[in-house]
């Protein structure tokens, strides 16, 4: 292959020799010696230069230079082997130069031999004898002192094509590179095909062992699972009908069951093998079943909603689904704070709700809204906006048209005036631990919290001597004088909110990102306390504060900036 493509580029070489303007012709030097005549030919002393751009014969000038040793002359007919130019019949095999071009012989007329030995101008033709020779130039012929004939001509610029050599080797080389990458990959298929022929050959014979199983399971196995799902759904609808307060268990056992007939309905067309498993599902949602079945009698009806403002119940045993009311008036970025509905005893079907968030910084309290009606509240319109400089923490509430909260850096309590918006009473609660040392889980600065239920105003904090353990302080609304003071055993920053009803604490704490749960409750008026386990669904993560009002028995909630309401649920009184 290397072989002939050398000879092609010579070839190509040779034919570039013919082709250029007349401008780019290098000079050549004739030597009478050279017997340059009618019979003659001509032979070049010098080379071809390799070190220019191949403008002539010659490496020391732009053409060549024939002389004595250019070769000998001929009469009769022939050819030159040594190279040169002939007119005529004749050979010469005397020229020694290698380099000589025997291919491109200069034709002459006598006409031609004679201008060049009188010097003037004549016409130099390329090509051999005959009508299609090619005119290079006009030159002019001279005789130096030696006796010698000198003349010019100008050849073509013959352009050796390297950068079409240089391009097909670099196609060649990319064309090997991907034929290595398409040889891995070929490689890389035909192990993956040997391990997933392995992978076929194990399952097959898996699936020949089940075949040989002697288990088997006929349609009336799935009939006998189908009529016990059937069986458990009856007997969750009847729970429900007569299960009372928080019935998240039984609505998730009821999804558990109706998933139980869909897979059983799946699996008549599928592996019959797994009926085992099923059947142990089943059982053991039969026994969740029994134990709220056995717990169903421990369970009190719920009661008749109570006269508002008054106690006639048992404690709360449920809470609502959340009714989302609207975000906040200052906006998303504003997650912490506090609202909900003054309750007035002298006024209590009055309508004032109030809402209070925090500055972004989740500590300072600064300003605040009060909306005359529900309606300019939902509207965000005839509001009062007011602003204090003095607030901390989001543990404030609204009792009798005053609100009061905790002083900033301090163990002060505020009680403020709302209608003049100006401070009525401070107060320091002593021994209480502020600035963020015993707040509520994932809410800061509620070190100080304040509630109101039908008994009046209260303040639920924490002091070092306490260990972090909650206390509970009864206030007098008009002095912030403490009344009386009870201490839990339950540890303030485990709990993640609190509020109070007739007189009773309720504590919650986080299950997850979308639940809470009432786990904690503290009775004032018998010094009781215990557990309890009553969820609360939240719309965002954090609960920030809770407010109880006793009119219209509902927790005002902010949630990581979005104000919700929940309808507290009570027990039957016990006749």
């Amino acid at each position: 292959m290397r072989v002939h493509i050398v000879s092609l580029l010579g070839f190509l070489f040779l034919l570039g020799l013919t082709a250029g303007d007349e401008e780019d012709y290098g000079p050549i030097t004739h030597h009478p010696n050279s017997n340059l005549s009618a019979g003659g030919i001509f032979s070049s002393g010098g080379g071809f230069s390799s070190g220019s751009r191949g403008r002539g014969f010659s490496s020391g000038s732009r053409g060549f230079s024939s002389g004595s040793r250019g070769g000998g002359s001929s009469s009769g007919g022939g050819s030159s082997s040594g190279g040169g130019f002939s007119s005529g019949g004749g050979s010469s095999n005397s020229s020694r130069d290698d380099s000589s071009f025997s291919a491109y012989p200069f034709t002459t007329s006598p006409s031609t031999l004679s201008s060049l030995d009188s010097g003037y101008p004549t016409l130099l033709s390329v090509g051999g004898p005959g009508p299609n020779s090619q005119p290079f130039s006009n030159f002019t012929g001279s005789m130096d002192d030696h006796g010698t004939c000198q003349c010019s001509v100008l050849l073509p610029d013959t352009t050796f094509p390297v950068e079409r050599v240089e391009w097909l080797e670099l196609t060649a080389h990319n064309l090997s590179v991907t034929f290595q990458k398409e040889i891995s990959k070929v490689k890389e298929y035909i192990h993956m095909i040997s391990v997933y022929e392995k992978k076929l050959l194990n399952l097959t014979v898996r699936v020949e062992i089940m075949e040989k199983d002697s288990i088997s399971y006929t349609e009336l196995d799935f009939k006998l699972i189908k009529l016990e799902v059937e069986e458990m759904e009856r007997l969750i609808i009847r729970l429900k009908e007569s299960f009372t307060g928080s019935s998240e268990i039984v609505d998730q056992l009821g999804v558990e069951i109706r998933n139980m007939s869909l897979l059983v309905q799946k699996l008549e067309t599928l592996d019959k093998n797994n009926v085992l498993a099923i059947r142990r599902e089943i059982e053991a949602l039969k026994n969740r079943l029994k134990e709220c079945e056995a717990s169903k009698a421990e369970k009190v009806p719920v009661a008749p909603r109570p006269a508002p403002g008054t106690c006639g119940h048992s404690g709360v045993v449920n809470i609502s689904k959340p009714f989302v009311v609207q975000l906040n008036w200052a906006g998303f970025s504003y997650k912490y704070g506090a609202w909900g509905r003054d309750y007035s005893p002298q006024n209590p079907e009055a309508e004032m709700y109030w809402v209070a968030p925090l500055n972004t910084d989740g500590r300072y309290f600064e300003n605040y809204r009060i909306y005359n009606t529900w309606d300019d509240l939902l509207l965000y319109k005839h509001n009062r906006q007011s602003r204090v400089t003095y607030g901390q923490g989001s543990g404030m509430t609204v009792y009798n048209s005053n609100m009061y909260f905790n002083w900033h850096n301090s163990q002060n309590m505020v009680k403020l005036n709302l209608a003049s918006n100006t401070i009525a009473v401070t107060q320091t609660l002593n021994k209480a631990a502020f600035n963020n040392r015993f707040s509520y889980a994932n809410v800061n600065w509620q070190d100080i919290d304040f509630a109101v239920d039908e008994n009046g105003l209260w303040v639920i904090y924490a002091t070092e001597a306490s260990t972090g353990n909650i206390v509970i302080s009864k206030l007098n609304d008009t002095t912030l004088e403490v009344l009386n003071t009870w201490q839990t055993k339950q540890y303030k920053p485990s709990v993640s909110n609190t509020f109070m009803v007739c007189g009773v604490l309720y504590a919650t704490r986080t299950l997850n990102t979308r639940r809470e749960e009432i786990f904690y409750y503290y009775d004032t008026n018998t010094g009781k306390e215990g557990q309890l386990a009553i969820t609360i669904h939240k719309m965002q993560e954090v609960l920030q504060s809770i407010n109880y009002h006793p009119i219209d028995q509902k927790l005002y909630v902010y949630n990581d900036g979005y104000l919700l309401t929940y309808d507290v649920i009570f027990q039957k009184e016990p006749q």
